[in-house]
């Protein structure tokens, strides 16, 4: 397999779609400038809006998303291909948080659902409920590229090794985590869930973000990476709206996974609960 050139694309995504769509379209064509072949964008890419009703005042279906659309063009226009992290699709009366992975002739390869729905109270008063307003997806995916198979997911499925395990399973060589990470949660795990899932499945992870104050008032954590199947960073931003780019070789998955073969040297075992009197006899 050939090596190739990732591009993360870190926005800052306000309420607006159509402005939204405009500042992707623009960092897009940058990357491609650069010599991209793979362009990936952040989750939420189209809206950002803590407001549901705000929220789903703007949304489109998918066959109406201005967004789908632009990025659609755009990777036949560049020949490129295009990893929307995830846009705000409306589906009846909820959203989905879908990924799509676009081919350099602007067909649809894939699409994913996020699986995991963050619902959760930070200790700084900050609350959310993703499930209030999001559909959970029930599958994993994983599409062929030209350079070797990605896996989709999306933010908060980073922290489920199991769904990256599986992915590694099924002969992804790259995994993605696009992301709306906060503030407070990055800084304390982003880095090193990215290096901790790249080691674990000898896999490169590849996630864009959405970094900076947001319009909606929400803070997010940016620093979208490229990690190889080593753990090494080979790129990472800071919090301004950019591109971050990196050569990719395929051939450090299967050197990674010869070194340290955890892949076929995991065992199911079960759990012994002891007690403590029993753990005192032993």
């Amino acid at each position: 397999m050939s090596r190739f050139v990732a591009a993360c694309v870190q926005l800052r995504s306000g309420t607006d779609p159509v402005a939204n769509t405009a500042a992707a379209v623009r960092l897009l064509e940058e990357a491609a400038a650069g010599g991209a072949h793979y362009v990936q964008t952040p989750e939420m890419s189209n809206l950002v809006n803590r407001s549901r009703e705000g929220m789903m005042g703007v949304l489109a279906t998918e066959e109406r998303d201005g967004m789908l659309a632009a990025l659609r063009q755009t990777a036949r226009d560049r020949k490129l291909h295009v990893h929307i992290g995830s846009l705000a699709i409306a589906v009846g009366d909820k959203v989905a948080n879908r990924a799509y992975v676009i081919t350099p002739d602007g067909e649809i390869a894939a699409r994913y659902d996020k699986v995991h729905l963050y619902d959760v109270d930070l200790p700084n008063g900050e609350s959310w409920r993703e499930s209030r307003t999001y559909t959970a997806g029930k599958q994993a995916v994983a599409v062929d590229l030209p350079w070797g198979r990605l896996g989709v997911t999306i933010c908060y499925d980073v922290r489920f090794s199991h769904l990256y395990r599986a992915l590694a399973e099924a002969g992804c060589d790259f995994i993605s985590a696009p992301a709306c990470f906060t503030k407070q949660t990055g800084e304390a795990h982003w880095q090193v869930l990215h290096r901790a899932r790249a080691i674990e499945t000898g896999s490169f992870m590849i996630s864009a973000a959405q970094g900076g104050k947001h319009e909606d008032g929400r803070e997010t954590y940016g620093h979208s990476i490229i990690v190889d199947p080593w753990g090494r960073v080979l790129a990472e931003a800071g919090v301004a709206p950019g591109v971050i780019m990196a050569e990719i070789d395929p051939a450090l998955v299967q050197d990674a996974r010869a070194r340290i073969p955890t892949l076929v040297h995991a065992r199911q075992v079960p759990v012994a609960v002891l007690g403590a009197a029993a753990a005192v006899a032993s």
